[in-house]
């Protein structure tokens, strides 16, 4: 069985992906599961107990039978396994920095992570208001927030 980092549960969603497989008469038998996953009748039966698992088992069967063994299906079931590649990469001391930096933005776009570059005063959708005192030349004040919680400081800038 796999005990590699990050692993919350004994059973691995590569391993839910294969029984959902096996399910609909797609992939290897039983006994090949097994032995390529390392894990007995024991272990199985346990994971047959895990409402988590089957939940996962039964929504790869699911997108079996509805799109049937689509690319991005297997893409999505190895980027999955990869995860744990990268993190074993990240934390390691072997890893140089820039390889580590690339793991740590990609797994932060693929989860997206990513905070949006657009300028928020074209998508805020806020107000800006303009007071005009009738021709006197007076310093401007402009005030720009998003939405404002006591914990936030306003920004406050003055302009001519």
């Amino acid at each position: 069985m796999d005990t590699l980092p990050l692993r919350h549960t004994k059973w691995s969603d590569r391993l839910a992906f294969d029984m959902a497989l096996l399910l609909e008469g797609s992939g290897e038998t039983l006994d090949e599961l097994r032995a390529r996953h390392h894990i007995t009748v024991e272990d199985l039966t346990n994971f047959n107990k895990d409402s988590v698992y089957l939940k996962k088992v039964e929504s790869y069967r699911a997108e079996i039978v509805e799109k049937g063994m689509t690319f991005k299906l297997k893409a999505r079931a190895q980027a999955e396994e990869l995860l744990t590649t990268s993190w074993t990469m990240i934390h390691s001391p072997e890893t140089s920095a820039a390889v580590k930096a690339d793991l740590i933005k990609s797994t932060v776009k693929w989860g997206g992570l990513e905070t949006s570059n657009t300028n928020t005063e074209e998508t805020s959708g806020g107000v800006k208001i303009t007071i005009n005192l009738g021709g006197q030349e007076h310093p401007t004040t402009v005030i720009d927030t998003d939405e404002y919680t006591e914990d936030q400081p306003i920004a406050v800038e003055n302009a001519k």
